[in-house]
């Protein structure tokens, strides 16, 4: 059974960081690109960052670009998002996907991220 499950979301004050992870199980992770999504209260769903499947190349979206660094450790089966000076407009619960498994509209239960003083 095909899992990615979420952690490291909590509560922040601006500025500061967190570190978000992303358990993979049920597949090779090393043969997929993985990417972070974020869903704010009342809006859709936005892709934040993408990582290449063995790390070579990723993308940030231009709002948390210089701020937001995508890595994976495949050996660990995990992707990671860390995330530095953290502001008020990040507040969102965060997934992480396959590409597929996005357009499929399957999604895990994510991370709550809020970043509030």
């Amino acid at each position: 059974q095909v899992q990615l499950v979420e952690s490291g979301g909590g509560l922040v004050q601006p500025g500061g960081s967190l570190r978000l992870s992303c358990a993979v199980s049920g597949f090779t992770l090393d043969r997929y690109g993985i990417g972070w999504f974020r869903q704010a209260p009342g809006k859709e769903r936005e892709g934040v960052s993408c990582i290449s499947s063995r790390g070579s190349s990723a993308y940030y979206a231009d709002s948390v670009k210089g701020r937001f660094t995508i890595s994976r450790d495949n050996a660990k089966k995990t992707v990671y998002l860390q995330m530095k000076n953290l502001k008020p407009e990040d507040t969102a619960v965060y997934y992480c996907n396959t590409g597929v498994r996005a357009a499929k509209g399957s999604w895990g239960q994510g991370t709550q991220v809020t970043v509030s003083s």
